[in-house]
């Protein structure tokens, strides 16, 4: 997992805001889909530890300031409660917010 991903997300996190996709892998230089094969591992990885998804801070072009369908497929894969998609976003969100260093 790349240093800089994870520290753009801390500061994310912390400060309560929300990327793009494409603006977050132009930020670190990376190929879109790059971008996000690094963010669902690092969804399975906050999965494992019990720990608020990261990567629910992107947000994808055309989701209304959700993030992309592949968030929620993976997210459904891993056994989280998709039933009401916006309120587990705000959720994840909002965790990550409390537990920013």
């Amino acid at each position: 997992m790349s240093d800089a991903l994870l520290a753009r997300l801390a500061t994310l996190g912390a400060a309560g805001q929300t990327i793009s996709y494409g603006a977050l892998a132009r930020d670190l230089g990376l190929r879109v889909a790059d971008l996000t094969a690094a963010l669902e591992a690092l969804m399975e990885e906050d999965a494992k530890n019990g720990k608020p998804l990261r990567a629910a801070l992107c947000e994808g072009r055309l989701s209304a300031g959700l993030p992309a369908k592949g968030f929620f497929l993976k997210a459904a894969s891993l056994g989280f409660d998709l039933s009401d998609p916006a309120a587990f976003v705000a959720s994840q969100r909002a965790a990550l917010a409390l537990t920013a260093p």
